[in-house]
Formats: C-alpha cells, sequence, structure tokens
C-alpha cells in the first residue's frame, strides 16, 4: 500500500485508502467509525484531513453516541469544525435515531410497555432537557400519530390536561399514552409525574379517552407508572 502524509486531503490519497471508494468497492458495514464520520464531514482543515479531524473528535468523545448528543457549540469546539459540519452531524445522528425508533409495521401497536420503550428510547435517550410526548392510539391501540407536546420542566402549568386531550380530541383517539424523558438518567417517577398522571388518568375518564399509560425514559432505561400502579 502506498504511503501518504498524514494531512494530506482525501483525495489526494490512494484510490483504496479513500472512505468513499472503499465503501463503493466493499459496503458501508466496512467502514471503520472515523471513516464514516469523515464521509459526512467531507472536508479536513489546512492542518488535517477529514479522517484524521474524525479520529481526533472520537478520540475527544469517546464514542458515537456521545458525539451524537452534543449540541451544536458543543461539537464547534473542535477545531475545523464549523457550524455547517456540527450540523451535518447532528442530522446524521437524530436521521439514525429516528430509523432506530421506526417499527417494521407502518403504524406499531403498542400491546405492552416494551413496545413503547422500544419505539421512544431511542428518541428521547439523549435528549438534554424533558421533553413531553403524546401518543394517540386507536381501537386496536397502533400509533396513529405522536406529537411532541412541550419541551423543559415537566409541571403542572406545562403540562397540562387540556392540552394533552386537545391533542387527542383533533386527532381521533381512541386512548393516548404520554412519554417524557429524565435527563438526569434516573428512571424513577417524581411526585410531580405521579400527580400529573392521575390527573390525566381522572380527565381521561371523563372525555373517554383512557390513558393507556405514562413511561418516563432515562437513559436506555424505562418505566411504566401502568405498571406500578399509578393511574
Amino acid at each position: 500500500m502506498r504511503s501518504r502524509p498524514n494531512s494530506a486531503p482525501i483525495p489526494l490519497w490512494p484510490v483504496d485508502e479513500r472512505p468513499r471508494e472503499k465503501l463503493l468497492r466493499q459496503g458501508i458495514h466496512t467502514l471503520s467509525d472515523a471513516e464514516l464520520l469523515a464521509l459526512i464531514l467531507r472536508t479536513g482543515s489546512s492542518e488535517s484531513s477529514a479522517l484524521d479531524l474524525a479520529r481526533t473528535l472520537l478520540v475527544r468523545e469517546r464514542s458515537l453516541r456521545t458525539i451524537g448528543s452534543r449540541t451544536p457549540g458543543e461539537l464547534m469546539r473542535q477545531k475545523g469544525i464549523g457550524p455547517a459540519k456540527a450540523l451535518e452531524l447532528l442530522a446524521a445522528f437524530e436521521i439514525g435515531r429516528r430509523a432506530q425508533a421506526e417499527q417494521e409495521e407502518v403504524r406499531p401497536v403498542f400491546r405492552s410497555p416494551e413496545d413503547v420503550a422500544r419505539r421512544m428510547v431511542p428518541l428521547l435517550r439523549d435528549r438534554k432537557t424533558e421533553v413531553f410526548y403524546v401518543l394517540v392510539m386507536d381501537a386496536k391501540n397502533a400509533l396513529k400519530i405522536d406529537v411532541e407536546l412541550s419541551v423543559g420542566t415537566l409541571n403542572a402549568s406545562l403540562v397540562h390536561p387540556r392540552e394533552v386531550y386537545k391533542v387527542a380530541i383533533d386527532n381521533g383517539a381512541a386512548a393516548i399514552i404520554v412519554v417524557h424523558n429524565h435527563p438526569s438518567g434516573n428512571p424513577e417517577p417524581s411526585n410531580e409525574d405521579v400527580e400529573i398522571t392521575r390527573q390525566l388518568a381522572e380527565a381521561g375518564k371523563i372525555i373517554g379517552i383512557p390513558l393507556h399509560d405514562h413511561m418516563i425514559v432515562a437513559g436506555d432505561r424505562s418505566t411504566s407508572l401502568a405498571e406500578r400502579g399509578l393511574l
């Protein structure tokens, strides 16, 4: 294999070392994490190639998962990554999260808390602020639509039953599930979580659209308040 200068632009490398050509010849699964990042970054700096920049970023952040959870400003602290590169990286990671959350079924059916977790944990585990989702379901518990209702600290003024059930009524819900995350990583429900759950469950009984569950996502873990008997 021919040698190349460490900082040489990727187009000047021998063909068999370039990530794009390697992908075309051998397939996407043959690329390393750094090579995949380099394809997204596309260009490096005057001092390093895109691959060198990708390797430096991986060393600093230690994993792809950590890179995907950063803010644009945090990524831009790395020399060679400006606003465009930071946003392209985060867009790629968000596509991956959404793809992982999708089910093979066009309309996933929620038969258990595990079904809900399978869809929602990939979407919420890396969010750094609390996010509240309403999952609108039909009479067979198939998902009709999921709606991100609010972002911020979960409390009775931010997530009110009238807002939740407006989403449910507007979308013809037969039942709903609500989901929010704990950025702290602690999946245990707080007193506020329990109180809001009870308010939503009571409102659902009055309106005729039952609340089937309230799930808390914390990292890769989740807690079902229905399983805890708190509805």
